[in-house]
């Protein structure tokens, strides 16, 4: 069971980058808690919590394969003002530790957090596989977005 600080630390991590795209929240948290608990509670979802001296500062979702090991990173946060320290990349170094089963890994992130593009890529060594927008949207999200437009890439790493 995830603690309601886990969803709360992270909608508010969500948030900051989607009022500063958009000015505003849509209607609701993002993501929204519907959302948030289909993730958390899909099969072989796993959460995670980011530790620095044993205090919270982010978490993870992921759902590994135990099949194919082929594991996504569903969520990824860190807690609103841990930005800029490292702590991404080393808690992103863990989960990698944490699972070295793992073939490929797979994640997603809107179009507009230039930031995350540049950690998933430069800092991680993931690769843009997809570009999703209107002539091509994502057919793992099939619904609206949480979002004003539903702009974003998938990045793929094989280990």
């Amino acid at each position: 069971m995830i603690s309601r600080s886990f969803k709360r630390e992270l909608q508010e991590a969500f948030a900051v980058a989607v009022i500063n795209e958009y000015g505003e929240l849509p209607d609701g948290p993002i993501p929204y808690d519907g959302d948030l608990n289909s993730s958390i509670n899909a099969p072989g979802a796993v959460a995670l919590r980011i530790l620095l001296d044993g205090k919270n500062v982010g978490g993870a979702v992921v759902t590994i394969d135990q099949q194919t090991h082929h594991n996504t990173l569903d969520l990824f946060f860190l807690n609103v003002g841990k930005h800029g320290q490292g702590l991404g990349y080393k808690a992103w170094l863990a989960i990698e530790a944490r699972y070295p089963e793992t073939v490929r890994w797979r994640t997603h992130t809107p179009y507009f957090e230039k930031r995350n593009i540049h950690f998933y890529v430069n800092k991680c060594g993931f690769k843009i596989i997809s570009f999703f927008n209107a002539k091509h949207p994502d057919p793992h999200r099939p619904g609206p977005s949480d979002l004003p437009d539903d702009e974003g890439f998938l990045f793929e790493k094989v280990m």
